[in-house]
């Protein structure tokens, strides 16, 4: 097949369950927008910028190491155990330290009334990097749709017990009558409140670490000391580099609750988080890709096309971030209204955000050049550079303009890591990228937002007129500019 088309197609099957979730869970935002305050709601993003972080950290590179040992070793079924067992050593202890120590950490980040959260998310960041490992393996053995499948009743799992504690239970409390109240009474506790959003994923990734159990109970567990050994050599790196994205992505919503006065800190922090989820679309298919590009990018490492391929893919990369940064800008008009009132003053950081998750996307898709020469440390550098721009700015801006300088310390985090990264990897494992379409394709959709934003008149719907023409004037653009590439058929041999 097509290096493209299976690329596609793995993309899709690995990313259907992920932009279902992800859109369910983009539109539980207004559920959450318009039934909690922006603090309460900044709780709930703060909550989960940690959890990002510490998932990272539990998991330590071992998704990537599996497939990078499971293409060099001979038996990638101790690979798989060495691993899982390694991951479950440490996510135990981790449960058992937060546990024992709950108090203390609740008041340090902030939760000092509520404990319970740090044992909750103690249980579903362990579940979640244990899990993580059996997911791994169903991708190097390319089983897409059980892999969809399982991601698929996770989110099923999580959204339905979102609606059914927020918004069934809830009215049904609330109303004066209901033959659903005994039930309610029984199962429902209004003095929760967001912890509902919490328990819902608790129960979700029990239910999936038990969905996955086949993968790791029907296997002889066998722990390689010399080869768990050489697994961390590549791993931690690549722990370093994860724990440096993860500043990059989330300790801006830490620093707001932490710099900010008390009395705004946890409102713009849920202001933040809300806007930030209307530019959940880039993210969305950034992952959707990076679940599908990075065990093909190993996989076809050592086809003669490879660094071919991976230009082609690039280009495509760019296209499609290009139509979803102008889509939703040209849209902004009516998809502002899925978040409440309260939130919606942080929308002028939407096109910061969108831009800067574009650059990140640019940046995963380079970071081949270090994954598959085995310099991994060299990923560790870029994303702690990433870093040191992050907490810098992020530092200064904050006390200043709040979590509009979150915004754009990450536009420019984001954009220096893939300057830096391109011209590195031009040393070590180059990839002749097809610059000129890739800045034309991103530079017009840029200048027809700022077209749109010029031509804005007080009507609504005539922005979001004009605005989709400018739209469907890019598609068209690009589609006679890529048309002789797309059409091109794959040469087969005999």
């Amino acid at each position: 097949m097509n290096p493209l088309k299976k690329l596609a197609s793995q993309t899709a099957i690995y990313g259907l369950p992920t932009i279902v979730g992800r859109l369910l869970n983009y539109f539980l935002t207004p559920l959450y927008t318009y039934n909690f305050t922006t603090s309460e709601f900044g709780v709930v993003t703060s909550a989960y910028a940690y959890v990002s972080f510490l998932l990272v950290f539990l998991t330590y590179g071992m998704e990537t190491t599996v497939f990078k040992f499971s293409q060099s070793e001979t038996n990638k079924q101790k690979v798989f155990t060495t691993s899982l067992i390694s991951v479950f050593i440490t996510s135990a202890s981790f449960v058992l330290f937060a546990s024992v120590f709950s108090q203390s950490i609740a008041e340090s980040i902030k939760f000092t009334d509520h404990p319970e959260y740090v044992v909750w998310f103690a249980i579903i960041i362990a579940t979640d990097a244990l899990a993580a490992i059996p997911f791994a393996k169903l991708r190097e053995q390319g089983k897409a749709k059980r892999f969809a499948l399982i991601k698929t009743i996770n989110i099923l799992i999580n959204i339905g017990l979102n609606l059914f504690f927020i918004m069934f239970c809830k009215s049904v409390y609330e109303a004066e009558e209901s033959s659903y109240k005994g039930f309610v009474d029984a199962v429902y506790n209004p003095q929760i409140g967001i912890g509902y959003i919490f328990i819902s994923n608790l129960i979700a990734s029990a239910v999936t670490l038990l969905l996955l159990s086949p993968e790791m109970i029907k296997t002889e567990y066998v722990f390689d000391s010399l080869l768990w050994k050489k697994m961390m050599r590549y791993a931690l790196p690549l722990l370093i580099a994860g724990l440096a994205g993860m500043v990059n992505e989330t300790l801006d919503r830490v620093l707001l609750t932490h710099l900010l006065p008390e009395n705004e800190a946890l409102s713009q922090t849920g202001i933040y988080g809300a806007c930030y989820k209307v530019s959940i679309i880039m993210t969305i298919f950034i992952q959707t890709f990076r679940f599908a590009a990075e065990p093909f990018f190993f996989s076809h490492a050592k086809e003669q096309n490879a660094q071919k391929a991976y230009a082609d893919i690039m280009k495509y990369f760019v296209i499609i971030c290009s139509l979803i940064f102008l889509g939703t800008m040209v849209n902004i008009g009516w998809i502002q209204y899925f978040v409440g009132k309260d939130f919606r003053a942080g929308m002028n950081v939407v096109p910061v955000l969108l831009l800067a998750n574009l650059f990140l996307g640019i940046f995963i898709n380079q970071s081949i050049w270090y994954k598959l020469t085995g310099q991994t440390h060299y990923g560790a550098i870029l994303t702690i550079f990433g870093s040191i721009i992050t907490i810098a700015l992020n530092i200064y801006w904050i006390p200043r303009i709040g979590y509009i300088g979150c915004a754009w310390a990450t536009l420019i985090c984001y954009a220096g890591m893939m300057v830096l990264s391109y011209f590195m990897g031009n040393k070590h494992y180059p990839v002749n990228y097809d610059l000129k379409r890739i800045f034309l394709y991103l530079g017009l959709s840029l200048t027809l937002y700022a077209l749109g934003v010029f031509l804005k008149v007080d009507s609504t719907t005539i922005n979001l007129f004009v605005g989709n023409i400018l739209l469907l004037g890019f598609v068209f653009f690009i589609w006679k500019m890529e048309k002789q590439n797309l059409m091109k058929q794959p040469i087969r041999k005999n």
